[in-house]
């Protein structure tokens, strides 16, 4: 792994000067939101007041334009932010990635495929919409991962007082969603999902956990781990086999390290693994300054999360039938 003098001489004679480039670009371009901002709150105020007082109906006649304007302003907005992030990925997140390995293969708009994403397992709902980007695959040691952001969403509809039907779009996962080459040979299924049940409602929760349908509930000897994760498995023994006592003090440490939920499935030959973060990661800053050290770091920690799982996790010991 890279230390934080190599991730700061690479910011001090690389990215800051990239970055300083494309400061004029993200001070443009924030402007423009600005402004979007600024219209869209008008229209929104126009449609209020002329909706609660027929006297000035008047102002209907105001409120196409400013949404004329609002798309307007939205549409000169695609390319430029487009061309602004574009160039970030390639003169600022590749690089980071090339510093952590050079032989790491990127794709800033590819991410991980709904197959892989389904392999898993570990998200059962529906996806209606789901997308993705950052895309990194390669080999550490003697084990090969791919890596990718994700959002993949649920669809609910509705009627309200009018009648008028409303699509929502509700969030499952969104964050860093990847698979790596496992040490061991298994024939079943096993899952490593947060606890967030019976953390919620005790006693309750576990019975909730029981009537899941994701399997059967396997309860673990490590108290610790049991606060953090709840364990579903197609075969109690082979569970017990993956989830050795080392096993699962790494994921603790990975929960740990990361503060985040974090989810895994051993299946076949793979381990999945998920990562849930709330903000969009590896991409530009637009408001506030895109000149900060911090934001670099941050990304080269993010990048190096398969680097902490596969060596957490031990995955390059290869056990028996793996060489």
């Amino acid at each position: 792994m890279k230390s934080s003098e190599e991730i700061r001489e690479l910011y001090d004679t690389q990215l800051k000067p990239v970055l300083e480039s494309l400061e004029g670009q993200r001070v443009v371009l924030k402007r423009r939101m600005i402004l979007i901002i600024v219209v869209f709150v008008s229209v929104f105020i126009l449609f209020f007041i002329a909706d609660s007082d027929p006297d000035l109906n008047f102002l209907f006649f105001l409120i196409p334009v400013g949404l004329i304007l609002f798309g307007f302003l939205i549409y000169k907005m695609i390319k430029p932010y487009k061309a602004y992030k574009d160039e970030f990925k390639e003169k600022v997140v590749r690089e980071i990635i090339n510093l952590i390995n050079p032989d790491w293969n990127y794709d800033p708009e590819g991410f991980i495929s709904r197959e892989e994403y389904h392999a898993s397992k570990l998200f059962t709902k529906g996806v209606a919409r789901y997308k993705g980007d950052d895309l990194v695959d390669g080999i550490i040691d003697k084990t090969d991962f791919r890596l990718s952001e994700l959002h993949s969403e649920y669809k609910t509809e509705s009627t309200d007082s009018k009648g008028r039907k409303r699509t929502s779009y509700h969030t499952i996962f969104k964050g860093l969603f990847g698979h790596a080459e496992f040490n061991k040979e298994i024939a079943g299924e096993t899952l490593v999902l947060p606890d967030t049940a019976e953390r919620m409602l005790g006693s309750l929760g576990t019975k909730l956990q029981k009537m899941s349908g994701r399997g059967k509930l396997i309860k673990m000897e490590n108290v610790e781990f049991e606060k953090l994760f709840v364990v579903y498995g197609s075969d109690q023994i082979e569970s017990r086999y993956v989830l050795t006592p080392t096993m699962m003090e790494a994921m603790m440490s990975i929960v740990e390290k990361y503060n985040k939920y974090v989810y895994f499935s051993f299946i076949g030959s793979r381990v999945y693994f998920a990562i849930s973060f709330t903000k969009d990661l590896f991409e530009p800053r637009l408001f506030g300054s895109g000149i900060r050290f911090n934001d670099v770091e941050e990304m080269n920690e993010q990048f190096r999360i398969i680097q902490t799982i596969i060596n957490e996790l031990n995955l390059n010991t290869r056990i028996w039938t793996k060489e």
